[in-house]
């Protein structure tokens, strides 16, 4: 075979045919359609480290555990990834390699169960997490309970004043001026407010579903809209920094307390707040940590927007070689700000649900009612 045919057939063989060129185009699709994986929730991830935890003390070995604690379960996708882990790990993978392989946990529990393992206490690093997350997972069926249970009051109220102006308070009005009523007075003053409603009724409840569907999908709006109401209301913003210091500062203590190095610790713990102000500020002082030789009280006083005594118990902690004690200090303090907060906020927003709920079946009755009371003797008389 000639040099010249060798060339031609060597570029045949690289140029792309049809099957080729169709299957580098269904790739990218194939790619696209692919579901995207979610980590698992806080209250299954509770279960599965209590339990694993609980087999790990009983001398019962990783692959084992993962294997027993999977059998019958009937969430699938958590059977899934145990199942992909077990067999990551009887091929020689270390343990939080395998964890992370699967893309259902978040770098908090994998970096807590690599220094586990490190350790030789898995057992327990299991324990810390499940600890930890039932913790988060408390407070945050607090804050919705205080948030989602008040808002959902208010909408079916402002749902049946609006349903008041614009069904039943027209027609009294078209009642009172068949029999040849004239509307004065309050009566007047609720024909206008009714007919001011049924004009723009549509709009408000589209700009609030629209308000509503902006702030869900977009944490750029959340965060701006809370940090303004944070600035304005004292209570909001004491329970907000309490929730978010209490959050990184137990993942802080949690990894270093179980053979993180402190800046990596801190690094971690900044995704435990991702979307918030702290987690640039975290890294940061990390950052600053690990490479200028600053100690961490300063870094964190100088780079983040901590309480002044979280600077002050993490000096004491350095100075002291104390620094998980005063760790674990913190995170106590915090907790308990943060659920006397909690109490106070869900008492300040009943109270201000009550306030609403008054004002708006107020509204609906004397929308109502009022008019037909103060009409009927001149009903009377047209008769």
């Amino acid at each position: 075979m000639s040099e010249a045919t060798l060339q031609k057939t060597a570029a045949a063989a690289a140029k792309p045919g049809p099957a080729r060129s169709a299957a580098a185009k269904a790739k990218p699709q194939d790619e696209v359609a692919a579901p995207k994986v979610r980590p698992f929730g806080k209250k299954v991830l509770v279960d599965l480290f209590r339990g694993l935890a609980s087999m790990l003390r009983a001398q019962i070995n990783t692959a084992d555990a993962l294997k027993y604690y999977s059998h019958g379960l009937p969430n699938k996708p958590m059977v899934d990834a145990l199942t992909q882990i077990r067999e990551d790990i009887a091929k020689g993978m270390n343990v939080h390699e395998a964890f992370r392989r699967t893309g259902r946990f978040s770098d908090m529990v994998v970096g807590l169960i690599q220094a586990g393992a490190d350790a030789g206490q898995l057992h327990h690093a299991f324990q810390s997490l499940g600890a930890r997350l039932k913790s988060d997972l408390h407070f945050t069926k607090q804050l919705r309970k205080a948030t989602l249970t008040p808002a959902a009051i208010i909408a079916v109220l402002f749902g049946a004043f609006i349903a008041s102006q614009v069904k039943i308070v027209p027609q009294v009005e078209k009642m009172l001026l068949g029999v040849g009523g004239k509307p004065d007075g309050l009566t007047a003053i609720s024909f206008k407010v009714s007919h001011f409603t049924q004009n723009v009724w549509p709009f408000a409840v589209a700009g609030i579903i629209a308000t509503g569907i902006t702030i869900w999908r977009s944490a750029h709006v959340r965060n701006i809209i809370l940090g303004f109401a944070m600035a304005r209301w004292r209570l909001l913003r004491l329970l907000i920094m309490s929730l978010r210091q209490m959050t990184f500062l137990a993942t802080i203590k949690l990894l270093h307390s179980n053979g993180i190095n402190l800046a990596k610790s801190i690094r971690v713990s900044a995704n435990s707040v991702k979307g918030t102000p702290f987690y640039e500020e975290l890294r940061t002082a990390a950052d600053k940590y690990e490479h200028s030789g600053v100690p961490l009280s300063t870094a964190f006083a100088k780079y983040t927007s901590v309480d002044s005594q979280v600077t002050h118990m993490l000096s004491i902690g350095e100075k002291s070689a104390s620094l998980d004690t005063q760790l674990s200090m913190l995170v106590e303090m915090y907790e308990e700000d943060a659920e006397n907060h909690m109490a106070t906020f869900s008492a300040a927003v009943g109270f201000l649900v009550l306030v609403i709920a008054v004002f708006l079946i107020a509204a609906v009755f004397i929308g109502t009612f009022l008019p037909i009371f103060l009409m009927g003797p001149k009903m009377m008389q047209a008769r």
